[in-house]
């Protein structure tokens, strides 16, 4: 259930700041400064402390705003690389629901996750809880081995082609992050508990007469949301938001309606990276006009395991075996 809404649903509010007030609020050091008493680990440099000091109505002021989503937008790319660092097993369960909301139909899928020839895939190993058969099994081992032979096969022009692309998307993305802190003001609602870890409750509501530079920011203004930062490691631990109206992708491609809803959580694995843990959605769309779905579910994430391995490039039957990190951590 990775539709294109739901990644950029969630970049939207992955990207709110975090900030900390206490009874007598003060400033909160940057989190590339070390910080012994929130328990962070040391940076290589220092930068200059960011002043989280919210306004009297518990707002931050734009420029306080904008500071602090570049500083959790990185947070979160680098929780991006160091999750290919890991292998895990996915399961998504999708109920397809009726007019009435009732369940017509459930599928459930179940996934080993891992890294293949620089890209990250995955290998169907259950439907509906049971393993698959021998001809699904090779199936899926045909599909990976066709990822290994695109990437030993890639020439040069094609390489620098593949890198020039991650990088524009690297760069639209850090513009994306501009997008949110105007498109949203930030409220703190206080403190929770979430997973024995103190965090943050910070709400983003639509910012009237916000005006996107971006067409992939459009829809932002018709979604809404809260979040659960971390407060030791300013990082996301759940995030919860909502459409407020229909959207469109594309030239009428398809129409996410009001009420979708996706909630988030994330885990901290190994002490050095976040990670998600399970993802819920509720989803009324509809396709080209013409095909409507109305879909709940829910995805887990487990067994995330270390493992280190060789560049090099090489067939299914000389693929070896991840070798687990003996610190790994399941969530």
């Amino acid at each position: 259930m990775r539709t294109r809404f739901i990644a950029l649903a969630v970049l939207a509010l992955v990207s709110i700041p975090t900030f900390g007030q206490d009874a007598s609020p003060a400033p909160l050091a940057s989190p590339t400064q070390t910080s012994s008493n929130e328990g962070q680990a040391p940076s290589e440099s220092k930068g200059p402390s960011l002043d989280l000091t919210p306004g009297p109505d518990g707002t931050l002021s734009q420029e306080q705003m904008e500071q602090l989503l570049h500083v959790v937008a990185d947070k979160d790319l680098e929780n991006d690389k160091r999750q290919k660092d890991y292998t895990y097993v996915e399961r998504d369960v999708q109920h397809n629901l009726d007019g009435k909301g009732d369940v017509k139909s459930t599928e459930i899928k179940t996934y080993d996750v891992l890294e293949v020839a620089g890209e990250q895939v995955q290998r169907l190993i259950e439907k509906n809880d049971k393993p698959l058969d021998a001809k699904e099994a090779a199936k899926e081992d045909e599909k990976i081995q066709k990822v290994i032979d695109k990437r030993k096969n890639e020439s040069e022009e094609d390489r620098q082609k593949r890198e020039k692309k991650q990088e524009k998307e690297r760069e639209d993305g850090r513009k994306f992050v501009t997008e949110v802190a105007n498109a949203y003001n930030f409220k703190l609602i206080g403190t929770e508990m979430v997973d024995g870890r103190e965090a943050w409750v910070i709400d983003g509501e639509p910012r009237p007469g916000f005006e996107p530079h971006m067409k992939e920011a459009k829809f932002l203004s018709k979604v809404h949301g809260r979040v659960w930062i971390d407060k030791n490691d300013l990082q996301l631990s759940k995030m919860n938001i909502e459409m407020l109206d229909t959207i469109s992708i594309g030239l009428m491609l398809a129409r996410i309606h009001k009420g979708t809803r996706v909630m988030l959580e994330q885990t901290r694995v190994n002490d050095e990276v976040w990670l998600p843990k399970k993802l819920d959605f509720k989803v009324d769309a509809r396709l080209a006009l013409l095909k409507g779905y109305k879909i709940d579910g829910q995805q887990t994430y487990r067994d995330y395991k270390k493992f280190r391995t060789s560049t090099k490039i090489v067939g299914m039957g000389e693929v070896k075996e991840p070798q687990p990190n003996s610190s790994s951590q399941q969530p």
